[in-house]
Parts: C-alpha cells; sequence; structure tokens
C-alpha cells in the first residue's frame, strides 16, 4: 500500500512557478541612518501562501493552484524591500534576523492589509509601516500606504508585474522616511 502512495506521489506533476522580480528605483537619497532592519513582511492569510490569489468581480479572492509562487511570499517580499532600500539608500539595509555584527539604527515593521490584484484590471497594495528607532537620532513614526498598480491584463505574469511595481513604490516611500 505504501509503495503504491509512493508511485502517484512521484507520478503527480510539480506545479509551474512564478517569480517576484524587484524593479530598480531611480531614485537616490542621502540616508539619515547607517544602518536599517526589515523585519520579516506580515502579510494577509491569503497573500502569505504559495498559491496566487485572485479577486473576482463577485468580490470572491480565490487562488490558482496550478501556478505557485516561486518563493515563500512573505520572505520574497521581505527581500525585495531589502534590496531596493539598499540600493535607494547606499546604506546597510538586512532583513530579520539582522544579518551584521551590532544593532541596527531602525528597524521597518510593514503590516500589510491587502495585496491582491483582481478582475478590475488593478493590483492593491494597503497597509502600515513602522520605523523604530534603536540608535539613530530619529523619532518612532507610523504610516500608511494605499498603493494601486494597473494590470496590462487579468494573466498571472501581468499580476506579478503589477505588484512588483508596487512594492517599489511602498520601498520609495520607506526611503523617503530613511533619507533625503
Amino acid at each position: 500500500m505504501l509503495i503504491t502512495l509512493g508511485l502517484v506521489a512521484a507520478c503527480t506533476p510539480l506545479a509551474d512557478r512564478l517569480a517576484l522580480s524587484p524593479l530598480p528605483s531611480s531614485l537616490e537619497l542621502r540616508p539619515l541612518v547607517g544602518s536599517a532592519m526589515i523585519r520579516t513582511v506580515s502579510l494577509p492569510t491569503y497573500a502569505a501562501v504559495e498559491e496566487i490569489p485572485f479577486e473576482t468581480a463577485d468580490g470572491l479572492i480565490v487562488v490558482r493552484e496550478d501556478i505557485l509562487w516561486a518563493d515563500d511570499p512573505e520572505r520574497a517580499v521581505t527581500l525585495i524591500l531589502t534590496r531596493t532600500l539598499t540600493d535607494i539608500l547606499n546604506t546597510d539595509v538586512g532583513p530579520d534576523p539582522w544579518p551584521f555584527v551590532g544593532l541596527p539604527d531602525v528597524s521597518v515593521d510593514v503590516r500589510v492589509e491587502r495585496m491582491l490584484g483582481g478582475a478590475d484590471g488593478t493590483f492593491e497594495l494597503n497597509g502600515q509601516f513602522f520605523v523604530a528607532s534603536e540608535g539613530a537620532a530619529l523619532r518612532d513614526t507610523t504610516h500608511s500606504f494605499e498603493i494601486t498598480q494597473p494590470m496590462a491584463d487579468a494573466t498571472l505574469p501581468s499580476l506579478a508585474r503589477a505588484q512588483s511595481a508596487a512594492l517599489l513604490q511602498l520601498s520609495e516611500q520607506i526611503a523617503r522616511t530613511l533619507g533625503r
């Protein structure tokens, strides 16, 4: 019986994977901090799974089970924000757990309330981020974000491009609080 189950599992085709890729920013700012840590981004349950969610015209969130994200969504979003902020600020930015010796000057905690593409042709990224000063002369602050990106069509690659563009906008918004 166990051999039969193993053979069935071995014959099941693997799902295709879709990568979320960072987009380059043309923004360059002088950092107000020497280092910043990006805490693991908190995503809604539907956005944190490897199946790709999509909102129907009826307002239902459905998932595609035949195509999966190439990486864990929370990890992928955290690393994209980290990489983009590093490029914009040209300073040490790292993910949580902090990969450098000593403590970062600030930590950035991003809490996403909505991260979803819809049948209306838009991708929405909404939530808040919090900047906590660990060793810098910045005061603790709270910031809201409401980002909407158009999708070229209802395909999954278009959704991934719109999500990458929304994450670029969020990175630039965070960078403006950490640089000038």
